[in-house]
């Protein structure tokens, strides 16, 4: 069990949220499917309430709290966090303002924040810039900041994908999750501790959590690349960062061009269109950067699915 947060708060979130989100169904595939020897399991969270994990964690914060401002709730999100956060207060009819870096803005992502009634501000500079001015909003308005990462509410819901997952897929050795900020793949190595061998999954534009088993957390690194709409935190957060590094988890880094080979893979053989942020997961097994042992039972957390439909053709 972690210190900053474990599986009791992991289980007090998923009681508060159940009616809210999705049980999210589970895919076995037979060996040999995505070019490797063993089953693997998927676990379909892209077909959760508004595409993605990031409602978990949005509706954990927005129902901690007694009472929503009358500021409502703000964000800062490439895209998925921004979602779920607007669809959370549209659903507990509260206000949401989203910020957005205007480097990794999706049109997609945006118009999905716009349709669940969000303001959506898109604003230059860094990350960590973007971060900065959706704070200092909380601070001068009043209203609830709710971070995509790196608070124990956002990690607690995040983890409850692990708690379904685990009733669902009990024998699974090993989990393969994309990683930005740390937020799912936090909460869900809280739930599992040694149980399972939770592998974090990232591009070379967005490894932050590579980077800070080589350099140390911290830092600002500007993402770039087909995912960093999705997995572009300036950096591993802090939560995150102490459960992960406290249990020694490993890492895999995969290219632009691996993720993409991994999605088409995956609509060759099931049909199923996740986003970039989604295929960077599977791309550990597909691309062979990660071979598993015989026998070994491995699932994949396909974790979004806001893009477009052919992204992976052109």
């Amino acid at each position: 069990m972690s210190e900053v947060i474990g599986r009791r708060e992991i289980v007090d979130a998923l009681a508060r949220i159940r009616d809210f989100v999705r049980l999210t169904p589970v895919l076995e595939l037979e060996p040999g499917t995505l070019g490797v020897d063993v089953p693997v399991t998927l676990k379909l969270e892209h077909s959760q309430v508004t595409g993605s994990f990031k409602a978990r964690g949005a509706f954990n914060n927005l129902l901690s709290v007694e009472r929503l401002p009358e500021a409502g709730v703000v964000a800062a999100s490439g895209g998925n966090h921004g979602a779920a956060v607007a669809w959370a207060a549209m659903a507990l009819g509260a206000r949401a303002v989203i910020f957005v870096p205007e480097a990794i803005a999706n049109p997609v992502k945006i118009a999905r924040m716009e349709s669940f009634g969000a303001e959506v501000r898109v604003v230059g500079g860094t990350v960590g810039e973007v971060m900065a001015a959706y704070q200092a909003h909380a601070e001068e308005k009043g209203a609830l900041a709710v971070h995509p990462y790196d608070t124990a509410p956002t990690l607690a819901g995040q983890g409850t994908v692990a708690a379904e997952l685990e009733g669902q897929a009990p024998d699974i050795d090993t989990l393969f999750v994309s990683v930005g900020g740390g937020g799912l793949i936090g909460g869900i190595a809280a739930w599992y501790g040694e149980r399972v061998k939770v592998v974090a999954v990232e591009t070379e534009g967005t490894a932050t959590y590579a980077r800070a088993l080589r350099e140390g957390p911290g830092g600002d690194m500007r993402a770039s690349g087909i995912a960093a709409s999705a997995l572009g935190a300036p950096a591993i957060g802090a939560m995150p960062w102490a459960i992960l590094s406290a249990q020694e988890r490993p890492s895999v880094v995969v290219s632009d061009a691996d993720v993409i080979a991994a999605q088409r893979l995956l609509w060759e053989t099931t049909r199923i269109v996740g986003e970039p942020g989604a295929a960077v997961a599977l791309a550990a097994l597909t691309s062979g950067a990660y071979v598993p042992e015989p026998g070994e039972r491995c699932a994949v957390l396909l974790c979004g699915g806001n893009a477009e439909p052919g992204w992976f053709l052109r």
